[in-house]
Order: C-alpha cells, then sequence, then structure tokens
C-alpha cells in the first residue's frame, strides 16, 4: 500500500510539472489538501464573485463549514448547473485556474470529440458548412467534462467531503429555485431556435418569472453523483442515460464517456509590470493571447503615452494590436494533445516585440498582411460563465465554464435533465470558415475524435511576491481574453478601481472582418467618439455582449469583489 501511495504521489509530482497527465480514474479519495497542519490566515476574509445569488449563496455555506476556496469553487459550479442554466453546466466543460499553498495549477475539464466524429461531418457534399449543424442537436454535442474536472479539483486540493460540496446543488434542484426575468428572457429566445429540433421545451418549457422551478431529475442525477462520485456521470446510471438518448440521434456513445479523463496542466506564466500572470494555457488561446496583449502594449509604451483611455487612438492602437493576436490564434493554436503549440515562441519577449514594431500608429494596418508571426504552419455567443473565488488562506481559484451556446445544444439527456453542449462549434469545421463567433481556424483545430476544441476561456490569476492580486475572467466567446486585457490594463496601467475597471467601455477586434470595432450597449461608441474611429478608417459595429465579468482584487489583505453590473451576478465577502 505504501509503495502504491508513493507512485501516486510521484506521478502527480510530474503532472504538476507538466510532464504527464493524470486522473484520478473516478475512484474514491481522500481530499490532499485536508491533511497537514492547520493554516494561518492570510486575508481578512474570503470572497466570491459569480453569476448569481445561489452560486454565492452556496460559497457561503462551504465558507461556513470550513470548506477552502476550491471547495466553494465546486459547489459553486453544481449549483450554477441548476439556477444558471444557459451556462453553469454539468453537460459541458471548462477550465480552472488554481492558486493552493502559493503554488499555480491548471485543470483542462474541456469536452472532446467523440470517438466517431471526423473532421468532414459538417460539410455537405460539395465540402461546404451545413449550416447550424454544429449549433444545435444531437450532433453539436462533445463529451462532457465538468463533473470529471470539479471531481479531480475538490479531491486533491479540498477540505470538506466530496457530498458536501454538492449539497446546495442538490437542494436548489429538488426544491426548486426562483426563475429571474433574464433567465426567461434568454430561455424564451433560445426556445425559438430550438423549436421542433430537440426536447429543450420538455423541461424548460414551464420556467416563469418569480416562480419556483424544480428539477427533479437533475437531481437525482447529482443525488447519484454525491453518492457515488464522478464515476456515476461516467460509467453508471447516468452514463447509461445519456448514451441511450444519443444512441440514433449523436455520437456519444457509453465508452466516449468512460474514456474521458480531465488533465492537469501547466499553466501559461509570464511576468508583467511587476506581476506574475498565470493563466490558462492549450486548449484555451485566451491565455497566450492575454500575454501578447499586454506585453505588446507594454513594447508599444511610447505610442501610448500621452493617449487617453477610450478614446479613438486608444481604440486603433489595441486593435493593431489585436489584429497580430488573431492572426496568431487562427494559425498555431489547437489541442496540445495533437499538436505541439509553440507557446514559449508565441509569448517570447523578442517575438512579441517584434510583432509590436509591425503597428502603424497612424492607421489601420491592410489586413491581408496581418499573417501568423511565425512564418510556418504548425499542424465561443456569450454563454459561458465565470466565477473567482479567493478565501481567508490566500488560495483562489479562477474558473470558466460553457455549454457553448446558450443552454448548449437545446438538447436534453432523457431522464437526467442535463442539458448537453455545442462544443463541437468550437473546431474549424472548414479551415477558414468562421464559427458562431466569426473566428476562423486552421488545420490545428480540425476535428478529430477526442480532441478537446479550441477555446478563448481565459481564467486568470496575477500574483505579486508569492500572494493573489487579482482573480478574474468572464464569457465572451472570442471576446473573452480582450475583454480581460482590457479590465486588467484599466486597474493597473490606468488605475482605475476594479468597480470603476469592469464597467468601464471595452469593445472588440479580431482580424476579421476587416477593419471592424465591435462596441457594447451597455457603453456605446457613439457621437463624436464614433465619428473619430470611423475617420480612422474603421467600421463599427454593435454587438450585444461584451463580457460578464467576476472579479476579486487585493488591496492590502482584503479581497474586493466585483461583479459586472452587466449581468446578474453577486460578489459577497464572508468572515
Amino acid at each position: 500500500m505504501k509503495a502504491n501511495n508513493k507512485a501516486k504521489l510521484s506521478i502527480a509530482s510530474l503532472a504538476i510539472a507538466g510532464l504527464v497527465s493524470i486522473s484520478a480514474g473516478f475512484l474514491e479519495a481522500t481530499p490532499v489538501y485536508a491533511k497537514g497542519p492547520a493554516q494561518q490566515a492570510v486575508f481578512a476574509t474570503s470572497a466570491v464573485s459569480v453569476a448569481d445569488q445561489y452560486g454565492a449563496d452556496a460559497a457561503q455555506q462551504i465558507f461556513k463549514e470550513g470548506g477552502n476556496a476550491v471547495d466553494a469553487a465546486v459547489a459553486i459550479a453544481f449549483t450554477l448547473a441548476v439556477t444558471y442554466p444557459e451556462a453553469g453546466n454539468i453537460g459541458g466543460g471548462g477550465f480552472m485556474t488554481l492558486y493552493v499553498n502559493g503554488k499555480p495549477y491548471f485543470i483542462d475539464y474541456r469536452e472532446r470529440a467523440p470517438l466517431a466524429a471526423t473532421r468532414t461531418m459538417y460539410l455537405d457534399d460539395k465540402g461546404e458548412v451545413i449550416k447550424g449543424k454544429s449549433l444545435v442537436g444531437y450532433y453539436a454535442v462533445g463529451v462532457p467534462g465538468t463533473v470529471a474536472g470539479m471531481w479531480e479539483a475538490q479531491h486533491r486540493f479540498g477540505r470538506l467531503k466530496w457530498k458536501q460540496v454538492l449539497a446546495p446543488a442538490i437542494k436548489y434542484a429538488r426544491d426548486g429555485f426562483v426563475a429571474d426575468e433574464l433567465l426567461v428572457q434568454r430561455r424564451d429566445s433560445a426556445a425559438k431556435e430550438f423549436e421542433g429540433k430537440t426536447n429543450f421545451d420538455t423541461y424548460f418549457g414551464s420556467m416563469k418569472v418569480g416562480e419556483t422551478f424544480k428539477q427533479p431529475d437533475l437531481a437525482a442525477v447529482l443525488t447519484r453523483i454525491s453518492n457515488n462520485g464522478a464515476k456515476e456521470f461516467y460509467n453508471g446510471k447516468t452514463a447509461d442515460l445519456i448514451a441511450a438518448s444519443m444512441r440514433g440521434h449523436g455520437l456519444i456513445t457509453k465508452r466516449d464517456l468512460h474514456d474521458y479523463r480531465a488533465v492537469w496542466r501547466q499553466p501559461v506564466e509570464a511576468k508583467w509590470n511587476g506581476y506574475e500572470i498565470i493563466t490558462a494555457p492549450p486548449p484555451s488561446s485566451g491565455g497566450v493571447g492575454l500575454v501578447q496583449l499586454l506585453k505588446m502594449k507594454a513594447d508599444l509604451k511610447q505610442d501610448f503615452n500621452g493617449v487617453d483611455l477610450n478614446s479613438a487612438q486608444y481604440i486603433h492602437l489595441l486593435a493593431e494590436i489585436e489584429k497580430r493576436v488573431f492572426a496568431d490564434r487562427a494559425q498555431y493554436l489547437g489541442d496540445p494533445d495533437f499538436y505541439k503549440v509553440p507557446v514559449a515562441q508565441l509569448t517570447d519577449d523578442a517575438y512579441l516585440a517584434k510583432r509590436a514594431a509591425e503597428v502603424n500608429p497612424n492607421a489601420p494596418s491592410d489586413t491581408k498582411s496581418v499573417v501568423a508571426g511565425l512564418g510556418t504552419s504548425m499542424p465561443e455567443k456569450a454563454e459561458t460563465t465565470h466565477f473567482s473565488v479567493v478565501d481567508k488562506w490566500g488560495n483562489a481559484v479562477s474558473n470558466t465554464y460553457t455549454l457553448n451556446g446558450y443552454f448548449g445544444s437545446g438538447v436534453i439527456a432523457q431522464g437526467t435533465g442535463i442539458l448537453l453542449n455545442d462544443e463541437m462549434d468550437d473546431f474549424a469545421a472548414k479551415p477558414g470558415v468562421p464559427n458562431m463567433f466569426g473566428v476562423v481556424g486552421s488545420d490545428a483545430n480540425s476535428i478529430e475524435p477526442n480532441k478537446r476544441p479550441l477555446s478563448s476561456m481565459t481564467p486568470t490569476i496575477l500574483t505579486k511576491d508569492g500572494k493573489v492580486s487579482l482573480v478574474t475572467g468572464t464569457p465572451g466567446g472570442s471576446r473573452i481574453f480582450t475583454t480581460i486585457f482590457q479590465v486588467i490594463t484599466n486597474v493597473y496601467d490606468f488605475n482605475m478601481p476594479l468597480k470603476d475597471a469592469v464597467a468601464a467601455m471595452r469593445f472588440h477586434h479580431q482580424l476579421l472582418p476587416p477593419n471592424t470595432i465591435f462596441w457594447e450597449p451597455y457603453a456605446p461608441i457613439d457621437g463624436e467618439l464614433a465619428k473619430q474611429v470611423e475617420a480612422k478608417g474603421y467600421v463599427l459595429k454593435a454587438q450585444n455582449f461584451n463580457g460578464d465579468v467576476q472579479a476579486i482584487k487585493i488591496n492590502g489583505d482584503t479581497p474586493v469583489p466585483i461583479s459586472d453590473p452587466r449581468g446578474r451576478g453577486v460578489a459577497r465577502v464572508f468572515q
């Protein structure tokens, strides 16, 4: 027995170093973090910033029971699967960045393509993309990873028992929660898209504003997962029900579920402005993109000198940087288990200085001339949700997970209440053809069995002198890392309070469509500013959504959580 334990620790050590990927295999395990001497408090309080009040209530219960940031994060994730069904999930996947006991970690529980998936599965007999096939219905579903990811994180670093962290979610599913107006509006919008194509209305058609909405099938699933662990979802009755729902309609089989594993990866780390950035590695494009944006802006310090925040010139300079980041994203980023992604080269200081030097400070660069910077080929609607957690012991979790589209594929696995994702749309159905977010990909992100699609999710933690300084993230598809970038620079380059930094106007450019700046209704680009931006050669285009940032900044020893005023999120501190 001792030899086996030593072997497990050895493998875990290699995984931390980023040399191997591991999974607990869904066996019962004692939380590693629960052992050892009691910790000393580092911060005055614990804090969360989360997408709804029920997630915050779940975190409060967990902290009251003695749980840490990881316990709270897992409880939030399962709760949002019940109360925030448009994006919270156990039928999707995501990324979690952790800072525990002064060390950074990252777990990838992104969905995978089913074994029966093929690179041409969304093309017609003429080789053209079949509109909507990767977005709605059974064929759009990737193998879910959320339950595996939560299990891995909690059993490695949690302090509480597994059943404790699932208890709030089970209660909300069994006894119900009160649906608010925004949720019902989103349900109504999604129902129109799914009408006649899925069983969405059977499960969610009765939801009404201000009334209690119960999900007994989902409560039963969560109870089984609570009793039997993640193996229930991937090998038990729940797996049987998902596979049965897919049979004859989609591609996921019992073997796909049985074979799924979450993966511990080495996070992307970079030094910037006196801080250590800890963020998402591939198959996220977001961490690389965020580091590129921050470092290129720093390289262009002279060009930004004296330029007012969110002025026409500021918008232009950021658009020039973003062009180059998205050119690299399209060419080089994909699943690192299938391609050698050149992360070190793409975040190298000399390379980014060279890319920054290409920026034209006076006018938009010709889009066709902006190509991937390394020179050779290498073989997400806003329907994601993010939450940030800090505990009094100085640990932090930044978690972003998704169903991809609002309510995913619109398919509920019969007898489970589980909304299934439409994550297959995040693959490049055909190289060079835009996905639902308007971004393109190369062969590096083509469909292959067991492959994880490229994502923009960017759960991020900043530390300074070994202590957490900022925990942040957002939904928003391809807008995710440009949104996080703007919030970080608002805070650290312009010294804005976090509340103001999050509320400030945001905009987005992603190479294609050419010279197009997307603006949001919350803080629109209009009036004289719009005229100035257009005079520089840009087209302005409205978008309905540009993020729902959930962030926590440490001021001294006090965590200050802020929830984006654009959403229905909640920020709370706990003694």
